[in-house]
């Protein structure tokens, strides 16, 4: 199996960490997006145009959440159930706000403006982390490894790319600590 992606994508990282915990054997392969080959492999593999993908068994397999999937399947670890997928569903959506928030940023756009479109990210962050905060004082991540590693790869990203305040989230910051002294966290650290 191979995965293709990139060291400072959180979506990515989910899916080394989770393998790593499970002694899940991949070779994996950063791709660089920007470059003429790189975009040139992602346009085969991935119609979606978006990192990671995992190439397995004759074919591709798009998307994090869909890899994870295929890999639970295929390795025999726990699925998650609709009340675990719904809040992956929360914590994606924050990331993804993050990441058209970044986006711009690159872009030279102001996304502190008062626009539409940034108005709406900054709400669904601020949300969003607000509701994980409270999932995280009521111990519901407890019971699903892979929700644990996502909102670690979210919260660890949030702080490299220095992209959100997360002070008023004493539930997210306890957590953060909590996992950021772990092997494979270290390994799989964009920093390094």
């Amino acid at each position: 199996m191979i995965l293709y992606g990139s060291d400072t994508s959180p979506y990515v990282r989910r899916i080394r960490i989770y393998c790593l915990r499970h002694d899940i054997t991949l070779d994996y392969r950063k791709l660089d997006i920007f470059s003429e080959e790189g975009r040139a492999t992602l346009h085969q593999y991935n119609p979606a145009r978006k990192l990671p993908f995992l190439l397995a068994d004759d074919q591709a397999v798009l998307d994090s959440n869909v890899i994870a999937r295929y890999l639970q399947q295929k390795f025999s670890l726990p699925h998650l159930n609709w009340s675990q997928e719904n809040l992956l569903t929360i914590l994606n959506a924050c990331n993804d706000s993050l990441v058209e928030l970044l986006l711009c940023q690159r872009s030279e756009f102001d996304t502190n403006e008062d626009r539409l479109f940034f108005n709406l990210q900054r709400g669904r962050i601020a949300e969003t982390l607000k509701v994980l905060d409270q999932r995280c004082q009521e111990n519901v991540f407890l019971n699903c490894e892979y929700l644990q590693i996502s909102l670690y790869c979210l919260l660890d990203w949030i702080r490299f790319r220095d992209l959100f305040d997360l002070t008023a989230y004493s539930a997210l910051e306890q957590f953060y600590d909590q996992w950021r002294s772990l092997d494979e966290i270290r390994l799989t650290d964009p920093r390094a």
